[in-house]
């Protein structure tokens, strides 16, 4: 299925509450790579909106900061294919904040997807999301960064998508590379 144009697909990489690798609730850090890879693919796509959620003043202002540099700076005219890819960057302190933006603009709560690398109980397949997706339902796909999201975060959720395997047993995959992959499962040709 290949799209021309935005889709009714939103993604959100968390911040906080993400877990770190003894499973405590933490916050994480912004990265500049996942801001830009992210955004990138996301636009090749076609995803509508990727929202960044963190509550860190501090982080926040370095986001803001970045978007600048490529939407009204001196990145604007020298790469405006990254402009252009920036554009759908959405800055948001909760994924609570996310939710209710696109409540509002498509008139209902988005069916909430959350990813993993863990197998979860209440797994969608691919083919039903991205049939829903084609169906123009809003979705807004939910990754974490650190070692991923906080359980209140999967609580939430209506559902998660399978963790990507890749023939090994190992399986800690960047949040750029995850994002690619599930994209491309659902929006690719």
């Amino acid at each position: 299925m290949t799209y021309q144009g935005e889709t009714t697909l939103n993604i959100v990489l968390i911040h906080h509450p993400v877990v770190n690798k003894r499973a405590e609730t933490i916050g994480s850090a912004v990265t500049n790579l996942d801001i830009h890879d992210i955004a990138r693919t996301a636009r090749t796509y076609g995803v509508a909106e990727y929202f960044i959620a963190t509550p860190y003043e501090d982080q926040q202002n370095l986001v803001k900061e970045l978007l600048a540099h490529w939407e009204t700076g001196h990145g604007s005219t020298y790469n405006p294919t990254r402009k252009e890819a920036l554009s759908i960057v959405r800055l948001v302190a909760s994924l609570e904040l996310a939710i209710a933006k696109l409540t509002e603009k498509y008139g209902k709560r988005p069916m909430l997807v959350t990813t993993s690398a863990l197998q979860r109980e209440t797994t969608f397949g691919y083919r039903e999301l991205t049939e829903r997706i084609k169906n123009r339902e809003p979705v807004l796909l939910i990754f974490g960064t650190a070692h991923g999201l906080a359980p209140e975060i999967i609580a939430l959720s209506d559902t998660t998508l399978p963790p990507i395997m890749g023939g090994t047993d190992y399986n800690h995959l960047s949040v750029r590379s995850a994002a690619s992959i599930i994209l491309d499962r659902l929006l690719g040709s």
